[in-house]
């Protein structure tokens, strides 16, 4: 069975939910509790706040954003390869 799932967070509270843990020492389970949200959701963002701040090895999130772009557009390449392929071979057999 999966957990509860909740619409995503905007950005702005989870910067705030990290800023409670990191600026003002309040522990993630209090901090998820207080807020309402998970605490692996709030210790997945405070650990991709530490790899942006340079405090752990990983991908930054500006490398995540540019992976996800870059898939997305591969995706679509791939897609209208296939299309191309099938539209020269339609053509290919008219003739």
């Amino acid at each position: 069975m999966r957990g509860k799932t909740h619409p995503p967070y905007d950005p702005e509270f989870k910067k705030r939910a990290v800023q409670l843990v990191v600026t003002e020492g309040l522990s993630k389970q209090q901090v998820a509790r207080d807020l309402g949200c998970s605490y692996e959701s709030l210790r997945n963002w405070v650990k991709q706040y530490e790899i942006d701040e340079g405090k752990r090895q990983g991908p930054s999130t500006a490398e995540l954003d540019e992976l996800r772009s870059l898939r997305r557009e591969n995706k679509v390449l791939r897609e209208e390869r296939e299309i191309l392929r099938k539209a020269a071979a339609f053509f290919a057999r008219e003739t």
